[in-house]
């Protein structure tokens, strides 16, 4: 086994890969800015795994270079092994003090691995733009000497019809405060992700790992979804002109892929500004989500994808249960 590195998607795009990995697109090395690529080959020069590397632009972190592991697959054990001590060692060598993976560069991309799928068996199905993974990968990144730096959750509200007592008085406090709450139904959503995004680059600022990501590259990364989703299901808070928040979802397309009847939604994003008016917008933001989704024939909601310290997370404990957790890795590297 032998590990060589490539540049570009040209030289990535030349080499066969095992039909035991998932499909690679190999542009990603470059849409993406990964700094090198790496492939772990064996004698008949197959691809047996594979994954990017980042340390020129990786998220920021208080005393250390971070250099970014991702695009990572592997089709066995010793593949795997080998390509994940080149990697580290190049990420070492290029200056980086902590490797963090799986990350495709940032957090704005597919990251993290899922370690515990669940209680129930089968478990909970994966739902739309969940990032998945065979339970051989993590188990991988543990023998290579990495450890869990950070653990995420997604969680499952079984019946959107369950009233939540709290928020009438809630409702009567944002009132008082001004802010007001509607959906996206009948405004030019395109035109309204330039002002969720500026409430997001303010309101994700010291979140885990955040890196900012420029505004044409967060419009283009939401554009795709704009033709399938349900208006009702994305709310905008305002005061005055101003959007102070926003909570994003849409229906999980994942059961409609399967050929099941779509009767959950997926509470992606909620984001509030800092300031202490708006204590307690996100909790009914939530709560207006899953009015909505109940009066549009859904029964269940996936709150999705909530680091543990989230105040999401919080939020969700009030209607859901954990139904999958994820772990993100790291391993600091000695010079």
């Amino acid at each position: 086994m032998r590990v060589i590195a490539s540049n570009s998607s040209r030289e990535r795009a030349v080499l066969a890969q095992s039909p035991a990995l998932p499909p690679f697109d190999a542009k990603q090395i470059e849409e993406h800015a990964a700094d090198e690529h790496l492939c772990a080959v064996q004698a008949n020069e197959e691809v047996r795994a594979h994954c990017s590397l980042w340390w020129k632009q990786a998220p920021p972190m208080a005393n250390h270079k971070v250099g970014a592991i991702g695009h990572y697959a592997a089709a066995d054990d010793e593949a795997a092994g080998a390509l994940l001590s080149e990697a580290v060692a190049h990420l070492r060598a290029n200056g980086c003090t902590i490797a963090i993976g799986p990350m495709d560069g940032n957090t704005w991309r597919r990251y993290r691995f899922i370690t515990d799928a669940g209680p129930g068996r089968p478990p909970e199905p994966a739902f739309f733009l969940e990032p998945s993974n065979p339970p051989e990968w993590p188990a991988q990144f543990v023998r290579a000497g990495f450890t869990p730096i950070a653990e995420y959750y997604s969680a499952l509200n079984r019946d959107l019809g369950r009233e939540d007592e709290r928020i009438a008085a809630l409702s009567a406090r944002i009132d008082r405060a001004g802010i007001a709450i509607r959906s996206a139904r009948g405004v030019n959503i395109r035109d309204e992700l330039k002002r969720i995004y500026g409430v997001s680059r303010i309101a994700f600022t010291h979140n885990f790992l955040y890196t900012e990501l420029p505004q044409e590259a967060f419009v283009a990364q939401y554009t795709p979804l704009l033709g399938r989703i349900e208006p009702e299901l994305i709310l905008l808070a305002e005061r005055g002109t101003d959007l102070v928040g926003y909570l994003f979802s849409f229906p999980d397309f994942a059961q409609a892929m399967r050929g099941t009847a779509m009767d959950t939604i997926i509470v992606k994003t909620v984001a509030i500004l800092p300031d202490p008016e708006l204590r307690g917008l996100g909790s009914l933001l939530v709560a207006r989500a899953q009015e909505a989704g109940h009066r549009l024939g859904f029964r269940r909601a996936i709150h999705a994808l909530m680091h543990e310290n989230n105040l999401s997370r919080n939020i969700s404990r009030h209607y859901a249960e954990t139904m999958r957790q994820y772990t993100l890795f790291s391993m600091e590297l000695a010079p």
